[in-house]
């Protein structure tokens, strides 16, 4: 079986001009206070989306990264991308051990500007639907909605039974989003990188932390006009 391998420092990863990459520490970033985005790996296919949403954070900078990955996530991170975690490790300002309950991201007290699981579960998505906190992540998650905070899950599997959309339906009902990775065509990618970072920039720009990351949708005239 033919192996994909997945350009970790993709050249499609592009940002607005106006954000100097070149000095993350530029003076207009440090006078804004510190943002903070927990970023969870779970254990579905498509770890690359974590990944790169790591990758893009740090090279927009400004905002500070909280890292959680279960078991099964390490599984695939490993499976579809070799990376060891120490490669992963150094993409985040800061790790959490998914059994550290008394971690600072645990409590709504430590402020965030939201959540992100990429790829996220059915496992875990049952456990933030019914407020399980069985483990950091779910329990971040639970923190992150409760504190009326955005929360984005990148919901992995196909087909769905009916679990599966009552759970999704649960937590769009408690203020979630639903994101599933759905490649877009209609900016015509030429590679399965451009796909990824397209739903990264979609994802990122949820937060509206700085310029738009994803082009706006241009429209199109019918040929019959």
């Amino acid at each position: 079986m033919r192996r994909i391998r997945l350009d970790l420092a993709s050249p499609s990863l592009r940002l607005p001009p106006d954000v100097n990459t070149a000095s993350p520490a530029s003076s207009a970033i440090a006078q804004l206070p510190q943002r903070r985005l927990i970023v969870a790996i779970t254990g579905a296919t498509g770890a690359i989306y974590g990944v790169r949403m790591l990758d893009m954070l740090r090279r927009l900078g400004g905002v500070e990264t909280h890292l959680l990955v279960s078991a099964a996530g390490w599984l695939n991170i490993q499976h579809e991308l070799q990376l060891s975690k120490d490669d992963l490790h150094a993409r985040a300002d800061v790790v959490h051990s998914v059994r550290d309950v008394g971690a600072t991201i645990a409590s709504g007290s430590f402020a965030t500007d939201g959540m992100i699981v990429a790829p996220c579960s059915m496992k875990t998505l049952a456990s933030v639907a019914h407020g399980l906190s069985d483990n950091l992540i779910a329990r971040a998650a639970d923190v992150t909605l409760k504190e009326r905070r955005r929360l984005v899950l990148l919901v992995r599997e196909t087909p769905f039974n009916l679990a599966h959309l009552r759970n999704m339906t649960a937590v769009t009902e408690m203020g979630g989003v639903i994101f599933p990775p759905l490649p877009a065509f209609y900016n015509q990618p030429a590679s399965i990188d451009e796909m990824v970072d397209h739903t990264v920039a979609r994802v990122l720009d949820l937060f509206a932390l700085g310029p738009a990351l994803s082009p706006a949708w241009r429209g199109l005239r019918g040929t019959d006009e």
